[in-house]
């Protein structure tokens, strides 16, 4: 068969609008004449898809959360696999791969399974031991029967090789290097002070142990800046309650989750950028967070938690600090000190157009093209 043309199916769990990598690997395939079906879920909260150059439908389930939400997806996905003509199926994350790999085998189709995370070793199931053997029982059966796995970052890979003797890629999630020339948000659209710094912690999931809280108590102690939330998680709403506690309303800033368009516009806006996750468990230890590059692009300097993948592009590039503590004095200290040396903030803002051009979806995108190769 013809490889032009060949269809596509994509899954993942997240509902499309945020999702920067399902976004780029599905462009990615769509340039190289691909029919691309992007599938993922509707909840009532969700934004609405800007146009996007391939197709995508979007499940409305009758559950949001929980068990129940997880296996009406996983049935939802299993029978719209079952009867859709496809020709290639990419897996994301262990809750779309049961339904995926049974489809995989039913029409004896090529699968691809994309990794984001760690995840038998998210905090979530940490106290879930039954959740937590049933995701892990999933993993053990597929994941040594695949041939096609990728993952974002070398510690994961290794990690997964190690545990089950599997070929594993790697394909970071960088932007692509065009989005460097966006034009920045004004601050007065959407109330900031235009004299102040503004210290940036965006993400699609601001949850417990990504250092939000501690960044906000830190704002008692910084001079001259504000902090400014974009997007959305667990601890949103705690973060909301505790700004007026402690009367930090007019230092503390939130934005809920915008389309990804927008987000490059708003991210321009900042003065700095804040990547904090606890080394908390095995899936935050090794994580590399979209946003550290999201802010590499954007020009931000960066201040960052003492995570082995983060520091390692902090300090190979030098783009800004790593804090060691998450105590929020600490936390403050070094928030103070990122602006205090000029000549310093000038070899940072320097060192991030490089990093920026070596860091970009065109160079990755390459790798992405030689793990599909079989099927391009």
């Amino acid at each position: 068969m013809n490889s032009a043309g060949k269809i596509f199916i994509i899954s993942v769990i997240s509902d499309l609008v945020t999702d920067q990598r399902v976004h780029r690997t599905a462009d990615s395939l769509r340039k190289r004449g691909m029919n691309i079906l992007l599938v993922g879920r509707k909840m009532k909260s969700s934004l609405e898809i800007q146009s996007r150059e391939y197709k995508t439908h979007r499940f409305s389930l009758p559950f949001e959360k929980g068990p129940l939400f997880y296996a009406s997806y996983n049935i939802r996905l299993f029978f719209f696999l079952l009867f859709r003509k496809v020709d290639v199926l990419v897996s994301n994350d262990l809750d779309t791969l049961l339904p995926n790999f049974l489809i995989s085998r039913i029409k004896r189709i090529p699968l691809f399974y994309d990794s984001h995370e760690y995840f038998t070793e998210v905090p979530e199931l940490q106290n879930r031991r039954f959740v937590k053997l049933l995701w892990m029982m999933i993993e053990r059966k597929i994941l040594p029967r695949l041939k096609n796995m990728y993952t974002v970052n070398d510690s994961i890979a290794d990690l997964y090789r190690k545990k089950y003797g599997i070929d594993v890629s790697v394909i970071r999630n960088l932007p692509a290097a065009r989005q460097h020339s966006m034009e920045r948000a004004l601050r007065s659209e959407y109330g900031l002070p235009e004299s102040k710094r503004i210290f940036l912690f965006q993400g699609a999931g601001i949850n417990i142990h990504r250092g939000a809280e501690e960044a906000l108590e830190a704002m008692l102690h910084v001079n001259d800046a504000v902090l400014l939330f974009i997007g959305s998680g667990d601890v949103i709403g705690e973060l909301k309650r505790r700004a007026v506690s402690l009367n930090l309303s007019d230092k503390v800033f939130f934005i809920p989750k915008v389309p990804l368009e927008k987000l490059r516009g708003l991210t321009r806006m900042a003065d700095a950028g804040l990547t904090l996750d606890r080394d908390s468990n095995i899936n935050y230890k090794y994580s590399l967070p979209n946003k550290l590059f999201d802010y590499i692009h954007a020009g931000l300097p960066v201040l960052a938690s003492d995570l082995p993948e983060v520091r390692n592009i902090v300090e190979k590039y030098n783009i800004g600090m790593i804090c060691k503590s998450h105590d929020p004095v600490v936390l403050a200290e070094y928030m103070n000190n990122m602006f205090f040396d000029k000549e310093r903030l000038d070899m940072w803002r320097e060192n991030l157009k490089l990093a920026a051009s070596d860091l970009n979806w065109e160079k990755e995108e390459e790798k992405l093209y030689d793990i599909y190769r079989d099927v391009l």
